[in-house]
């Protein structure tokens, strides 16, 4: 298996997240969306669940890659590296909570939004503090030491929760680190009440996530992509599985918190979806329009994040008749002759397509954004 088809695999899984991703940040709500789109209340998995955690895996996969071109450089200036770019994702996520820093007050006048009520964590913290954490763990003491941390996360998260709380929303212990850390109006409040689901805590088990990712990125690249090295990726994959159905009878798997039992099982799902991705573009040299369509989308994933989340803030703060854009754009594109849902999925799709041809013009000019 050739580098260029490893890194295809890679580069098509990591462009099918972002995608999924766009789509389900655009639903609307639970009444406007289908299930499937809509994140578990509270215990439990939907396909929505799995979108961010893949995210990370894959991103570690990729880091597979990278890892062996820092090792090159030097302990110093890989250090310099990892730091810098850690420090630069966080301050991306921060600025778009903070976005767009501008507001008119009562008077009428264009004011700075106040900081102090800005959410500190959120999606693109938690994968710059994870990429720094796991850089760090891999360069220092290698896939081995970084497993000992794995496991000492999973049990330690699991422990912590247990004796410090309970499983519910208003009694957890990360709710209360992060209460204790940040306060309460630098948090996410879209649970009705101050409440991260990106908080500290599940930072250190979402960690496991992208080194299972690099894991498996390096597997790949030392054992290629062969019928017997696969099978092994998906048969680790359903070990994954059923020790997280297992832990989930006294550990919910459970998205928000970030639980060990929802590590295993969303690691094993997406084990074998790469497992599915490396057989067919490899096995069966499937590397056609469709796999170039989503190639696309994972060459330039961070700077189309923020694109599509800028983007999606502006349909809401621009008015239209009234009403947001958002509602405006929904209900007489899509609403009107679609239906409720059919219409949600629509403008999400189309949203979404847009965002596709911003990633198929850069790389058709050769734009790559990275930090």
């Amino acid at each position: 298996m050739t580098a260029a088809v490893r890194s295809l695999s890679i580069d098509v899984l990591r462009g099918m997240t972002l995608a999924l991703m766009i789509v389900v940040n655009m639903s609307i709500d639970a009444a406007h969306s289908y299930a499937p789109l809509l994140h578990a209340q509270w215990n439990g998995l939907t396909p929505t669940d799995v979108v961010f955690p893949t995210f990370l895996f894959v991103a570690g996969a990729s880091m597979s890659y990278a890892m062996e071109g820092l090792r090159r450089l030097g302990v110093e200036t890989a250090l310099r590296k990892i730091l810098r770019r850690t420090a630069l994702i966080f301050l991306c996520g921060y600025l778009l909570y903070w976005f767009p820093f501008f507001h008119f007050d009562d008077t009428g006048r264009l004011a700075l939004l106040p900081i102090g009520g800005t959410r500190i964590l959120g999606v693109l913290q938690r994968i710059a503090l994870d990429y720094g954490l796991v850089s760090l763990l891999v360069l220092g003491v290698g896939l081995r030491g970084a497993w000992v941390f794995a496991v000492a996360a999973l049990l330690g998260h699991w422990a912590v929760l247990a004796h410090f709380g309970d499983y519910s929303l208003q009694g957890n212990a990360a709710l209360r680190l992060d209460l204790f850390l940040f306060g309460p109006e630098h948090l996410w409040h879209g649970e009705g009440m101050p409440f991260d689901p990106e908080g500290v805590l599940g930072t250190l088990t979402s960690a496991v996530n992208m080194l299972a990712g690099y894991a498996a990125g390096r597997y790949l690249r030392e054992y290629g992509a062969g019928r017997t090295s696969l099978l092994r990726l998906v048969a680790l994959g359903a070990v994954c599985i059923a020790l997280a159905l297992l832990w989930n009878t006294v550990l919910p798997i459970n998205k928000k918190l970030w639980t060990s039992s929802y590590v295993l099982c969303t690691v094993g799902i997406d084990l074998w979806v790469l497992a599915l991705l490396a057989g067919v573009i490899d096995g069966l040299r499937l590397r056609g329009t469709a796999m170039h369509c989503f190639e696309v989308f994972g060459r330039n994933t961070l700077f189309i994040y923020l694109l599509s989340e800028v983007g999606q803030t502006m349909l809401y703060l621009i008015p239209v008749g009234g009403e947001t854009a958002f509602q405006w754009i929904y209900r007489n594109g899509f609403q009107s002759w679609a239906g409720d849902k059919n219409g949600s999925l629509l403008f999400a799709l189309a949203f979404m397509a847009l965002c596709w041809l911003v990633a198929w013009g850069m790389d058709r000019k050769r734009l790559y954004v990275t930090l």
